[in-house]
């Protein structure tokens, strides 16, 4: 893969996706007064995948506080479980797209600057395949078998954001501000993604977001390069979303309207993540990505204050 020329990994990826898409616009039955009514879903697609792929954090982190508004105000009715289906089928595209750029980016890696380290290809798909490996099965099982008060984990992982998010804004300005990023994971760090990766998984299986969030998250916090902490993250959530979106599919839970709009949206915002990421710097995408998180969180307490 370290062969192709740099965007060649992409084009093939985009090209993938488009042909799914095409097969899907060609399978699946839709209401054409719906999509009409749904013209804003584009520019939430395109929104979200840029928040999502700049962080690192996935979709979910922006979809599902935007769909359950939507429901609050009577836009658009859709039920939680529509609302992980949709986000996960939205993802497939938004995330798998921003997975083919930051992979891209690990192979052609310019010089880094002062304070700042190169990720080797094995450390970003050692922690992706480790924590997959604990975090699909979690997800999976969790899908048909879960018997949770939904209400009660979200608003408990949440909780638990809202902590991880204020702890990257402090490390962002304190301990980590002037100390070189670490260049190799070390076996700690493994060690705590293992244990990450079940809860994750299960949490991801609930709501669409859950294990990219969290390893992102922590790679911040532990000073790790943005192309590992975001990269790895993106490429995680990626293969999580299109495993779990078949488990949707087969229930009838996603409403395909929804997804045709948003959709391809997603894979541009995923597409443009990348370099607006690079552009704003490790500093302050780490800041604006805990604020994202804390404040996200609280509005979904906000909206569950009753």
């Amino acid at each position: 893969m370290s062969a192709l020329p740099p965007g060649r990994l992409v084009v093939i990826g985009g090209l993938v996706l488009l042909i799914a898409y095409g097969m899907l616009a060609a399978s699946v039955a839709v209401d054409t007064d719906l999509l009409a009514s749904l013209w804003f879903l584009p520019g939430v697609g395109a929104i979200g995948a840029i928040i999502a792929n700049t962080s690192g954090t996935g979709g979910g982190v922006v979809f599902v506080p935007a769909f359950n508004a939507l429901r609050e105000h009577g836009v658009m009715s859709l039920e939680p479980l529509q609302v992980v289906g949709v986000s996960m089928a939205i993802q497939s595209f938004g995330m798998t797209m921003g997975a083919l750029r930051w992979t891209d980016r690990l192979y052609h890696q310019p010089a880094p600057e002062p304070l700042h380290a190169t990720v080797s290809p094995r450390d970003f798909f050692l922690v992706a395949g480790a924590v997959l490996a604990l975090s699909l099965p979690a997800m999976l099982l969790t899908q048909r078998l879960a018997q949770f008060d939904q209400q009660d984990v979200l608003l408990a992982y949440k909780g638990f954001s809202i902590l991880l998010g204020l702890a990257l804004i402090v490390s962002t300005w304190t301990v980590n501000l002037a100390r070189p990023e670490k260049g190799r994971i070390e076996r700690f760090d493994l060690a705590v993604l293992l244990l990450i990766a079940i809860p994750g998984g299960a949490i991801t299986a609930l709501f669409s977001v859950g294990i990219g969030e969290l390893v992102a998250l922590y790679l911040f916090i532990r000073h790790y390069p943005v192309l590992l902490c975001t990269g790895v993250a993106c490429l995680i959530s990626s293969v999580s979303v299109i495993a779990g979106v078949i488990w949707h599919v087969e229930a009838g839970t996603i409403q395909w309207e929804v997804v045709l709009l948003a959709g391809p949206a997603a894979a541009l915002g995923g597409f443009l993540a990348r370099p607006i990421a690079i552009w704003l710097g490790a500093r302050r995408l780490k800041t604006l990505d805990g604020a994202w998180i804390v404040l996200s969180a609280l509005y979904l307490f906000w909206l569950n204050r009753a």
